[in-house]
């Protein structure tokens, strides 16, 4: 009987072992959450995937971040025994087009169809009602998740921790440059272009400006809008503006890599989203952020294979791989960003460092004491949950979609 029981733990002992080893085999920040243990494996399974874009992957911004997530969820869940079949649109706009995409992917076949621009969930909850065996995901939106369907779903990712962190690699080039004597204090001014003046944007860019305030502190910030998602040549235009206005980086919330390129040409430095530009612009880009998709994908689509439910609304960050920073161009950053960088990073995975933390930045002259959460149309609902407690902001908290549309002192609206 001893011998017997010695080899049943020696056993178990193996197979804990053999599964360890499979799981740490899997790329960083696309492991998705272990499946019920009481729900049959999806091993072997097919599943077809839907995915609608309102650009491609030559935007070398928005898109190609997206299709990056494509491409490594699929990897991730085919050591997980899952294959994902995609069938992707490309170049939707925000229209009607937008609700014949989802049909035609719900004709086809698609078990979940994922919508990846603000402007298309209107048009995809046309069709999920008629469809109810078939879920649908509106990335960066804020509807699905507080209606009456069930097959309706909305995703983000904690974006804001990320810009924190670029800000940090900004804000540290600036005091740089004014320790060397290059710029005065007033003139450690950072260009933003932003895509429309929404919470999704103005959360964004707030959350960058705090991260390089808080090591450079003599900084301001610049917004100009250029009312798209996705426009080449206005963003462009709207980085030059901003570096004939004299700041001396540029940030951008916007799809395409037209103001790195521009700013490289002006001689500002730049910090990109949603891809690595330093390839176009290596005079000028010093880091990154972006949404590392692969995550949502991953969980979402290894619940549907499994015949699992999965979040109406959701949101990750930095703590599980779901907001990263690029490569570090060590050619331009300051000396000592990368110790910083690790010592903030940490600073937000463990709550320690709150990045709308309300000591940090004034709102008229006055600190923030209340705020509310967003209501469905994009207002501030006084009947809503409040947003500042504990003394912070506490963005993505109530929903995933930000909600942080205040305007703070610091930061100039350009239009």
């Amino acid at each position: 009987m001893k011998k017997l029981l010695a080899l049943v733990l020696c056993l178990a002992l193996v197979a804990a072992l053999f599964a360890g080893c499979m799981d740490a085999g899997e790329p960083e920040g696309t492991k998705a959450p272990d499946s019920n243990q009481n729900e049959t494996p999806a091993e072997g399974k097919t599943i077809k995937i839907g995915l609608i874009c309102i650009g491609d992957e030559n935007d070398q911004g928005y898109t190609y971040n997206f299709i990056r997530g494509k491409d490594a969820a699929t990897e991730a869940l085919k050591a997980k025994g899952i294959n994902v079949e995609w069938l992707v649109k490309w170049n939707i706009p925000e229209g009607s087009k937008c609700e014949d995409a989802n049909r035609e992917l719900a004709s086809a076949g698609c078990q979940i169809i994922f919508n990846n621009s603000f402007g298309f969930e209107d048009y995809m909850l046309k069709v999920a009602p008629d469809y109810p065996e078939i879920q649908f995901v509106a990335c960066t939106n804020q509807a699905s998740w507080g209606d009456e369907l069930k097959n309706t779903h909305n995703a983000f990712a904690n974006i804001y921790e990320g810009r924190y962190l670029a800000g940090v690699v900004a804000g540290m080039k600036l005091q740089q440059l004014i320790d060397e004597g290059s710029i005065q204090p007033k003139e450690a001014v950072i260009g933003y272009v932003g895509a429309f003046p929404f919470a999704e944007v103005k959360s964004g860019y707030t959350s960058y400006f705090l991260g390089a305030r808080s090591v450079c502190p003599s900084v301001t910030m610049k917004v100009q809008f250029v009312n798209n998602w996705s426009d080449a040549t206005a963003e462009s235009n709207a980085a030059s503006a901003l570096c004939d206005a004299g700041c001396k980086l540029i940030s951008q919330h916007a799809d395409n890599s037209t103001p790195a390129t521009m700013a490289q040409s002006k001689g500002a430095f730049f910090t990109s989203y949603n891809n690595d530009m330093i390839s176009v612009a290596p005079e000028a880009c010093l880091v990154g952020t972006r949404i590392d998709w692969s995550v949502y994908f991953c969980e979402a689509i290894e619940a549907v294979a499994n015949g699992q439910e999965f979040p109406q609304d959701w949101s990750k960050g930095l703590k599980e791989n779901a907001v990263v920073l690029t490569e570090l161009n060590k050619d331009l950053i300051a000396p000592g960003t990368e110790e910083k960088l690790a010592e903030v990073e940490a600073g937000l995975k463990d709550g320690s460092i709150q990045v709308f933390d309300t000591k940090t930045f004034t709102v008229g002259g006055a600190e923030l004491t209340q705020a509310y959460a967003l209501d469905t149309d994009g207002d501030f609902a006084p009947d809503s949950e409040e947003a500042v407690f504990d003394g912070a902001f506490h963005e993505s908290y109530f929903q995933s979609a930000p909600y942080f549309a205040i305007d703070i002192d610091g930061i100039e609206l350009m239009n």
